[in-house]
């Protein structure tokens, strides 16, 4: 019989953008779409992948994923690439994104907080929203490369803190810093652990994220700390859950006797320990 978690949809949206135009590449977000899509399709999610997308793509697929989502689904988004705060709203950076100027923002990029808040107005029994896109950047500034090629541009500040009832939120670094670029490395830091963990049985996802925090700081020698905001109404969520195989019940006036040797001696054949169990029922 399949538990709650198993019977529940899981859908996933993932997106990684590396290929921007108006800043320099980023080698590792098409392998983290890449790679989080397989670890999720293979615990049993509906994935929904893309990768590279405009603003107005990216506006679209939001928007289709938002509204094919029922209450009670299990839902993950997943973003790899740039994103930045302004004014205490964090925004994800679409490849054609021109420019970082203040509030051209809510025109040319996608409002965070917004896709959380859509995704939750579908009551989905939990909402894990993952960002693996504080990466230190330079986009340029078109007005300011026109008066000055060599000007240095808007440099990304990290993402603000962010909450939602029934949602578990999560960073790859501390609000207000940035994450270390996984150069010469298939994957970023903080997906690096995702994928390490995501896949691991009958393990609660405020569990797995910890040993996520964990690897990321340790591996970075404390320069990089995932940060983490649980704002769950549900417990122990499950995003693999595998039921555990138990012996058959007897049946009524049925006995059956269990014996196993649990260990043998390795200086002689003849020594064993045994357990037994009887099981009878009148």
């Amino acid at each position: 019989m399949a538990t709650k978690e198993e019977a529940r949809r899981k859908l996933a949206l993932v997106i990684g953008i590396g290929k921007y135009d108006y800043c320099e590449e980023l080698q590792n977000p098409e392998n983290d779409a890449n790679d989080m899509s397989k670890a999720l399709e293979s615990i049993g999610f509906a994935v929904t992948k893309k990768l590279d997308l405009k603003r107005a793509e990216m506006r679209y697929v939001v928007i289709d994923f938002e509204e094919s989502i029922e209450r009670d689904d299990i839902v993950l988004f997943y973003f790899a690439g740039h994103g930045i705060q302004w004014e205490d709203q964090n925004y994800l950076i679409p490849k054609d994104t021109p420019t970082l100027n203040g509030a051209a923002l809510n025109t040319t990029a996608i409002n965070a907080q917004h896709i959380l808040e859509n995704l939750s107005d579908h009551n989905p029994y939990v909402t894990i929203f993952l960002l693996d896109c504080c990466r230190k950047y330079h986009l340029r500034n078109p007005e300011v490369d026109a008066r000055d090629p060599d000007a240095s541009g808007s440099k990304s500040i990290g993402l603000k803190a962010m909450s939602k009832a029934g949602s578990l939120i999560a960073f790859a670094c501390a609000p207000g810093t940035i994450a270390i670029e996984g150069k010469g490395q298939r994957n970023g830091l903080f997906t690096k652990h995702l994928l390490e963990h995501i896949k691991t049985e009958n393990e609660d996802i405020q569990m797995i994220l910890r040993d996520v925090v964990k690897g990321v700081k340790q591996e970075s020698k404390s320069k990089q700390i995932p940060f983490v905001s649980a704002s769950l109404l549900e417990r122990d969520i499950y995003l693999c859950s595998q039921q555990t195989k138990r012996p058959h019940k007897p049946g009524k006036y049925a006995s059956k006797f269990y014996c196993s040797r649990l260990s043998e001696s390795k200086d002689s054949h003849n020594n064993f320990t045994f357990e037994s169990s009887l099981f009878l029922t009148i």
